[in-house]
């Protein structure tokens, strides 16, 4: 019987493991896949966790994340904004941060089983048993941070899963001197938007989301990036005078924005697992980070003994959403914005017009540094 088990190896996984590992529990954490391994994601984090991940060692300055103060925004038709970032953020991708978090995690004791699937989660008698593709596992308490939309949340009948999930997420790493160190940009095209930044030895992220019909249209990603992506001057520039550093692109299907819920059949969900905010908003990391610190604070209280589990779980409820929610809700709203040309038109003339409006907006998208 462990404490604790986490049900995948993501960033809100690992750090969730190391918190409670580092208060003396027993944690257990499957990932499916072997470390390491590239995700589909914007790989820039805010500013906003730096002082956490120092105060807990965990702060990746050894591989030199990059420093990014500045932002660029542009329309479908490549009219542009630029802005400066208030709070600004870092790029490190996270084949280098998730694999590093994972050694530390070992280093601390965590049992950390890589290429072993979670079949099946059942709670009874105030536990959780976890089938896995090779044995079964106790736990009194159980994270869940298995991703943004999977065969587990499937079998939990989570309530979301019922929606339609129209979004396919693509991501490179690439080489270019187009894009300047120090910024984030995000750029139009017609169902979708692209983001690109730099994160560690002069590598730069270019991750975009695209609705499900371009791809169903073209059959083919390269052939949809042709016709649809490319139709932006700068991502045509872009695509066409950058080295591409993988051999195909890292995909992911079915990506979902609905509201989730924090606790599901006694599982603490933590980052995505949790809540996805939309990527435009560039916080899914920090969120993720931020959402381990809440659950190890609650769970280190019933672990303790303090409190119950019915206890537990409306305080970690509680804390997620009045720490995450307005940001979600801020997050679908500001996403209509975007991916059509007379929408991303307007939030471009919007910006240059009303810069203290495009700030406001900027900064419901941010959390404050903890």
């Amino acid at each position: 019987m462990f404490d604790v088990a986490v049900v995948g190896g993501g960033l809100a996984g690992l750090v969730n493991a190391i918190l409670l590992k580092k208060k003396n529990y027993s944690v257990v954490l499957f990932e499916e896949k072997e470390y390491p391994f590239h995700r589909v994601c914007g790989e820039y984090i805010s500013n906003e966790v730096i002082p956490f991940l120092k105060f807990h060692d965990i702060f990746p300055g050894e591989f030199e994340p990059s420093t990014i103060s500045r932002f660029r925004l542009s329309s479908t038709s490549g009219k542009l904004l630029e802005m400066k970032l208030d709070l600004g953020g870092f790029g490190i991708s996270r084949y280098v941060f998730d694999h590093w978090l994972a050694q530390h995690a070992r280093t601390l004791g965590v049992q950390l089983h890589e290429k072993e699937r979670v079949n099946a989660i059942r709670y009874q008698g105030n536990s959780h048993t976890i089938e896995t593709s090779k044995n079964v596992y106790e736990s009194r308490l159980l994270i869940g941070s298995f991703g943004k939309k999977t065969r587990l949340d499937n079998d939990l009948k989570r309530k979301f899963v019922s929606k339609k999930a129209p979004y396919v997420g693509v991501k490179y790493h690439i080489k270019t001197d187009l894009v300047d160190a120090d910024s984030i940009e995000l750029h139009n095209f017609s169902g979708g938007y692209c983001g690109i930044s730099k994160v560690e030895n002069s590598t730069y992220n270019l991750c975009y989301l695209s609705h499900r019909d371009n791809l169903r249209k073209f059959k083919e990603v390269p052939l949809m990036e042709r016709e649809v992506v490319q139709q932006n001057p700068f991502l045509k520039k872009l695509f066409s005078e950058s080295e591409f550093l993988f051999e195909k692109p890292v995909v992911i299907n079915e990506i979902s924005f609905e509201k989730k819920e924090p606790v599901f059949n006694h599982i603490l969900m933590s980052g995505d697992s949790a809540g996805m905010i939309t990527p435009l908003c560039g916080n899914g990391m920090a969120m993720a980070i931020h959402s381990s610190k809440l659950l190890a604070e609650v769970a280190d209280e019933f672990l303790s003994g303090k409190v119950e589990r019915d206890e537990l779980e409306k305080s970690y409820s509680k804390a997620w959403n009045s720490t995450f929610s307005a940001r979600h809700w801020a997050g679908r709203k500001i996403q209509g914005l975007f991916g059509s040309p007379a929408s991303s038109e307007f939030a471009v003339v919007l910006g240059k017009t009303f810069r203290p409006v495009a700030n406001y907006l900027m900064s419901k998208t941010h959390g404050e540094p903890f």
